[in-house]
């Protein structure tokens, strides 16, 4: 459940009572009125009523450049909901909003972003030439690549322009920065790169695309449906960060053709989990709230999933052919 405080004019509280009334709120209480002719109101909704009374507030309230509407989580609540009410909650999608504020936080270029990137990717990188998987693990938890792919997807299923713009530009910096600090390690590594680890993300194979696609399918219903994002945090990582710094490492070192194939491994992962995460925003009905909105968003979603489906293709033919050609 959450509770939803509204902080309106005086004259909307009627029609926030029927707005409770027609999302059946749990509860509704008329708060105190303030000298500026502003009452609070409060309403106690289940998770998945929470959108529907969301854009209803919104359309109603979005005249008024005053009004408030802040969602507050509820911890506990006694007595216990009966079991066909809990399972309606744990079906529940999150709200548009919430998802938003999350992602968008995560997607963020900023200062702490590239130093996770960087630290994620020495550590990956040391892991990959000792062919140590227990440090190349902990590379991929603290390794932020999760954030912009996710903040793509959803930006495209709201079709918003802005948040895609931001996302791609965060994306590509972290690749680029985890790509650079490795090519540098790489030049001055006194050993050999040949260890099994570091090897088995030179080969993109159709194994790879599976990968890719659940991880991040996981991601995006992890967020959707509120599960913890550790382990999909990890299972994205283990999707983007390995090839990448094994991309740095190999051009660094000159090797060319394993950097080749690395970059193609990236390449395949990150159209798979891009595309995977934006057809489970779909199938959740994560949408914009207007109708002018919806009507964007459907036309970038169609350009969006074409756009990764062809390059996909394109990616699986270069498998194909790479798989062909004699060793």
């Amino acid at each position: 459940m959450k509770y939803i405080e509204v902080i309106a004019d005086d004259g909307s509280s009627a029609t926030v009572a029927a707005i409770a009334a027609k999302v059946k709120a749990l509860d509704f209480r008329f708060g105190m009125r303030d000298d500026a002719g502003m009452r609070q109101m409060r309403m106690l909704v289940s998770d998945n009523q929470l959108q529907a009374a969301l854009d209803t507030l919104q359309n109603v309230l979005g005249a008024q450049p005053s009004a408030r509407i802040v969602v507050l989580p509820v911890e506990t609540s006694l007595p216990k909901a009966d079991e066909s009410e809990r399972k309606q909650a744990r079906s529940a999608t999150a709200a548009r909003e919430s998802l938003y504020e999350q992602v968008e936080k995560n997607g963020r270029l900023d200062s702490n972003y590239l130093i996770l990137v960087g630290l994620s990717t020495i550590v990956a990188a040391i892991g990959l030439i000792e062919n140590n998987i227990a440090v190349v693990i902990g590379a991929m938890v603290i390794a932020p690549l999760l954030g912009p792919n996710l903040a793509l997807s959803l930006g495209t299923a709201l079709g918003d322009v802005a948040l895609m713009r931001k996302s791609a530009k965060t994306l590509f910096a972290g690749v680029l920065l985890a790509v650079a600090l490795a090519a540098l390690l790489g030049a001055f590594w006194p050993g050999d790169l040949s260890s099994p680890e570091l090897t088995l993300r030179t080969v993109a194979e159709y194994d790879s695309i599976v990968l890719a696609l659940a991880s991040g399918a996981a991601a995006a219903l992890s967020l959707t449906t509120g599960l913890s994002s550790v382990l999909v945090g990890v299972m994205v990582a283990v999707a983007l960060l390995p090839p990448a710094a094994t991309l740095g490492l190999m051009l660094g070192a000159g090797n060319t053709t394993p950097a080749m194939g690395a970059a193609l491994l990236l390449a395949v992962n990150i159209v798979c989990v891009n595309l995977s995460s934006k057809l489970v925003f779909f199938l959740k009905g994560i949408r914009p709230r207007t109708w002018l909105e919806k009507e964007t968003a459907t036309r970038a979603m169609r350009v969006y999933i074409l756009g990764w489906l062809v390059t996909l293709a394109v990616l699986i033919v270069i498998i194909y052919v790479q798989g062909s050609l004699p060793v």
